[in-house]
C-alpha cells in the first residue's frame, strides 16, 4: 500500500486523521500562500494546491493530502492573531455575530493529479466581552488558531452554535477525507466521524 503524506503542520489535522484511522507521514510544506479578502475560497484552493505541489514534487508515489483553512466575517479574511492584543480584539469583533470557515483539501491518489475539495461551515458566537474573551483565552491558549479560537478548545466558553462540519470548523472536514478515499481505493478504516459520533 502506497504511503499517505498529510501536508500540513497542524496537530489538530493530524488528529483528525489519526482518528479516521489513517496510518500517515508528515510533509510541511515550503511556498508562498496567497490572502484575498475579497475571495476565501480561491484563497484556500489557490494554498491548498499550491501545498500538495509542494509535497507531490518530492512524493510522486504517495497518497498526498494538503489543505488550508479561512475563517471568513466582515469583508475579510482572518488569518491568526499577531499578539494576545489582536487576538483579544478578533474575539471581541465577533461577538454576537455568525462568520463562515472555508477549508480547501486537495487530495490525490499515487500517480494522480489534485482534486479539490472545499467545504463551508458557520459559527455563531455568544455576546462576548472583556472578562469573557480574557477567561477564555487564558484556559484555551489559542493564540496560534485562525480567528484566535479553536472550536474544541473550550469552544463552548465563546461559541453558541455551529453549522456545517464540526471538524471542518477544525481545519479539515473529515467526513470529505474519508469519502473521497474510500471512493478512490484507498482502503480506509470504516469509522464513524465525529459528527456521526455526536448524532
Amino acid at each position: 500500500m502506497a504511503l499517505l503524506v498529510a501536508a500540513t503542520s497542524s496537530l489538530r489535522r493530524h488528529r483528525i486523521l489519526a482518528e479516521l484511522g489513517l496510518a500517515f507521514e508528515v510533509f510541511v510544506p515550503d511556498c508562498p500562500e496567497i490572502h484575498d479578502d475579497a475571495d476565501a475560497v480561491r484563497t484556500v484552493s489557490v494554498n491548498a494546491l499550491a501545498k500538495h505541489a509542494a509535497c507531490a514534487r518530492l512524493h510522486p508515489d504517495a497518497w498526498i493530502l494538503a489543505a488550508d483553512t479561512v475563517v471568513a466575517f466582515a469583508g475579510r479574511c482572518i488569518g491568526k492573531p499577531t499578539s494576545p492584543q489582536d487576538a483579544r480584539a478578533m474575539l471581541l469583533a465577533f461577538s454576537g455575530a455568525t462568520q463562515d470557515v472555508f477549508t480547501a483539501v486537495a487530495m490525490s491518489a499515487p500517480g494522480h493529479a489534485a482534486e479539490l475539495r472545499v467545504v463551508a461551515s458557520s459559527v455563531t458566537f455568544r455576546a462576548l466581552d472583556d472578562a469573557a474573551v480574557a477567561a477564555y483565552l487564558e484556559t484555551a491558549q489559542t493564540f496560534d488558531r485562525a480567528g484566535g479560537y479553536d472550536i474544541a478548545t473550550h469552544g463552548e466558553m465563546i461559541i453558541a452554535s455551529h453549522a456545517g462540519s464540526y471538524t471542518n470548523i477544525m481545519g479539515l472536514p473529515a467526513e470529505t477525507v474519508r469519502d473521497w478515499l474510500l471512493a478512490n481505493g484507498h482502503p480506509l478504516p470504516v469509522r464513524p466521524t465525529r459528527e456521526q459520533k455526536r448524532q
